[in-house]
Formats: structure tokens, C-alpha cells, sequence
């Protein structure tokens, strides 16, 4: 209860409400709980029955975040209860060069206003 995910949004306001937009750029943030879906639901996953790849919201947020060219900073706000269960998979799909890898074997490069951030509910 330490207000975590009120203090992010309060910075993005301030930042985009900022005159100097070359110092302070507007922020967007879209924020999820991951532990309220499933991982294949979050990441995406194969549907055994049609063999069809079905898109994770994360990989939509994160695919349409890194294809907004504009100079606005997305920050992908993942908030809720973290476990290292959760960690783990997170772990696996980003790597160390902001580029997240999925299942179905596509590769979606973070641009670099793209920023995920994680606020774990205690």
C-alpha cells in the first residue's frame, strides 16, 4: 500500500503536462495485471485444436507501443502481485536487448521510448 502505481501516473501526467517537450515528452501508459490471465493469454499461445497462434495481450501492447513512432514514451505498466513463477516466465520471454521473444517465434524489438515497468501489489 505504498501507492506505487498512483506515483508512476502522477510522473507521467507531470511529464506530459511539462512546456518542454524536448526534456519532458507526453507519456502513455498501458497497464495490466499479469496475474490475472494466464500465460499463454499474457505472452500468447498455440491453440491445440485449429494450430492457429493466438496473440498474448502483452505481445499486442508491447507490438503496437513499438510501432508508434511518435515521440511520445510508452510505458507498458505491469502491476499487480509479482511471483517468482511470473519472474521466471518474464524472464524468459524479454532479453537483455529490449527485445521480447514469443513462442510462436517472432521477435518484437522495443523501441526506445517503449519502457516496461513492474509495480508489484503487496
Amino acid at each position: 500500500m505504498s501507492m506505487k502505481s498512483t506515483i508512476i501516473h502522477v510522473l507521467a501526467e507531470g511529464m506530459s503536462a511539462a512546456q518542454d517537450k524536448t526534456l519532458y515528452p507526453s507519456v502513455k501508459i498501458t497497464a495490466l495485471n499479469p496475474k490475472s490471465v494466464t500465460y499463454g493469454q499474457l505472452y500468447g499461445n498455440f491453440d491445440p485444436i485449429t494450430r492457429e497462434w493466438m496473440e498474448g495481450i502483452a505481445s499486442h501492447y508491447v507490438r503496437a507501443a513499438s510501432k508508434d513512432t511518435s515521440p511520445t514514451l510508452k510505458w507498458i505498466l505491469f502491476d499487480g502481485p509479482i511471483d517468482a513463477i511470473w519472474i521466471e516466465s518474464m524472464n524468459t520471454v524479454l532479453d537483455d536487448n529490449k527485445k521480447l521473444c514469443l513462442t510462436s517465434g517472432e521477435i518484437i524489438k522495443l523501441s526506445s521510448t517503449v519502457t516496461m515497468i513492474l509495480s508489484q501489489k503487496t
